[in-house]
């Protein structure tokens, strides 16, 4: 009697809310093999932008091997058994900065293992702002464990970023286009 009732139940459920459930989504074989690449570090079922903010704020990755280096709409994980590229979110761009007092490195694209700043859990002033007038970052910002702070910007854009710290500051350019730089390590402080 209560395996009858349970099923008239089921039944009932099934015919009040309808199939409610979708089809499981259809994976690619290349969207497989980024997922077992990314499985040892436990970010198999992270979005490429998920991945990229949170191996940024830590030096973890370094200590894992696994490398990554952001492109424009890309990003591309290496490890010394291989390398796999995840597609970054159509309309983004992420720019990594790492402004300094005195020491600093040559970069172009960022690498989320080996990059590594001069202020290091630091408060900064930072604006960010398009050549239209939109602004896009303006506020206080802590420099990760690398001495960057990472924003995620619109694509193909052209504007200006001010960082201030301690009473030292600086001004510069910045585009978001295709041929532009992932990594600022040019921004002195002064």
């Amino acid at each position: 009697m209560r395996k009858m009732l349970l099923a008239a139940a089921a039944v009932a459920m099934v015919t009040v809310f309808g199939c409610a459930g979708t089809a499981p989504e259809e994976t690619t074989p290349e969207e497989t093999a980024q997922a077992e690449f990314l499985a040892p570090y436990g970010l198999e079922d992270s979005s490429a932008e998920e991945i990229v903010s949170a191996l940024d704020r830590t030096n973890e990755d370094r200590e894992a091997g696994l490398a990554g280096s952001v492109r424009y709409d890309t990003v591309v994980f290496a490890t010394p058994g291989g390398e796999t590229e995840l597609p970054l979110p159509d309309d983004l761009f992420y720019l990594s900065l790492a402004p300094y007092v005195e020491n600093t490195h040559d970069c172009y694209y960022h690498n989320l293992a080996s990059c590594q700043g001069e202020l290091v859990g630091e408060d900064l002033e930072v604006t960010i702002i398009a050549a239209d007038g939109e602004v896009h970052v303006d506020g206080t910002v802590t420099t990760y464990d690398n001495g960057f702070v990472g924003f995620w910007l619109p694509r193909d854009i052209e504007g200006t970023i001010s960082v201030t710290w301690d009473g030292l500051s600086a001004t510069a350019p910045i585009a978001t286009g295709p041929d532009d730089p992932t990594c600022v390590t040019t921004l002195q402080l002064g």
